[in-house]
């Protein structure tokens, strides 16, 4: 990561010093002029621009960031949203190229702020616009009322732990009293699992790998990720989040075979149980000798597959969370809200890993076209 003014970050710094305490415990001395070697320093975060087409915090950058932190909350009912939108947009330019103080000298590096708006702002826009529907209520869920759905999503992504929050701080700040905060969750994504060619995807918790189908080329995300229509929405996407406590303990007492037939793939490479490689998508056909399928009637893989539901793909992006209890971040991004709804009521009636979750939160969200200078953040929609 770029370090302002010569400034170490503290990972730096840590790396610095265990620098020095490695040498002083070999030679047993360390000179007062002696620097720590920087050799192994990393290279740079490259920036992510956050105007465009589309916003960033979606497909860019790839891989996501490590870190995210989701902040849902609902508008004062006084406060004009258009300006708001504005003025949001106008923050995240500054803080994402590095210019705006409330970073606190930090370099934002990677930092990427992804923007959406819940049913009820849309419904005041048209009720017909997709975007506009809430969520239904779905077996397995715990869910208190602050919980479910919200007016305004702020996702903010980063390499940079520490820029996430002081960035959400100087967006709440922009805000000021014109919203009310509902929930926030933060959350950290596995070390990375390459797939194919320029694309790799993180384990989660329960130590699969998490998000090897979606819409991953241009073509694809063309057909099932970005709205097309109609104007005020067209660049956009419909967003879920899914908060999830994960049952860890009864998960880990299954043997790997046991865990991998839940999942419907091989745990230590993302293989499918029907073979191929872990790009490979899995051949619900193929069954053993004996005739029992390959990939389990329950399995998470068949229940949760695109053919098998009859709906297109969803870009999925989940990330690991602490607290109180273990659990996941489940987000979702797709032109129809039917991809997801219809894809979680297949597993309700039979996937075998929704026995080990329970939801504790949900929303969906309108995530806002592209903008930039000419075309402030939300003006499509909101004018």
């Amino acid at each position: 990561m770029r370090q302002a003014d010569f400034t170490p970050s503290r990972r730096a710094f840590l790396g610095a010093t265990g620098t020095v305490t490695a040498v002083g415990l070999t030679a047993g001395c360390q000179s007062d002029s002696a620097r720590p070697d920087r050799s192994a320093d990393p290279a740079p975060t490259p920036p992510v621009s956050p105007t465009g087409r589309y916003q960033a915090g979606i497909v860019r950058p790839q891989p996501a960031q490590p870190n995210l932190l989701a902040v849902v909350a609902d508008l004062v009912d006084a406060a004009p949203v258009r300006p708001l939108l504005a003025e949001l947009g106008r923050a995240v330019r500054a803080l994402t190229t590095g210019s705006d103080a409330r970073l606190m000298g930090l370099p934002p590096g990677d930092l990427t702020v992804t923007i959406g708006v819940g049913p009820r702002l849309v419904r005041t826009v048209d009720p017909a616009l997709p975007g506009a529907q809430d969520l239904p209520r779905f077996s397995r869920e715990r869910i208190a009322p602050e919980a479910r759905g919200g007016d305004l999503l702020i996702q903010i992504c980063a390499g940079d732990p520490m820029v996430v929050t002081v960035v959400a701080a100087a967006l709440l700040e922009q805000a000021g009293d014109r919203i009310r905060e509902r929930w926030r969750q933060s959350g950290r994504r596995g070390a990375n699992v390459p797939v194919r060619q320029g694309l790799a995807a993180p384990r989660n918790l329960f130590g699969f790998v998490d998000g090897i189908v979606g819409p991953h080329t241009k073509a694809e995300q063309r057909r099932h990720l970005w709205l097309a229509g109609p104007a005020p929405v067209a660049g956009g996407t419909l967003a879920v989040l899914r908060r999830m406590e994960l049952d860890l303990p009864r998960f880990a007492r299954l043997s790997v075979a046991e865990q991998e037939a839940v999942f419907g793939r091989h745990r230590d490479t993302g293989v499918p149980l029907s073979g191929g490689t872990i790009a490979s998508g899995p051949d619900l056909g193929a069954k053993t000798p004996d005739g029992r399928y390959l990939v389990p009637a329950d399995a998470h893989a068949r229940r949760a597959h695109a053919n098998v539901v009859g709906v297109g793909l969803m870009l999925r992006r989940s990330y690991s969370i602490d607290g109180p209890a273990p659990g996941l971040l489940f987000m979702s991004f797709q032109n129809d809200i039917r991809t997801f709804t219809s894809t979680l009521t297949s597993m309700d009636n039979s996937d075998a890993l929704l026995g080990f979750t329970t939801t504790t939160a949900s929303a969906t969200f309108l995530v806002l076209p592209g903008f930039d200078g000419q075309r402030p953040l939300g003006d499509q929609l909101f004018r």
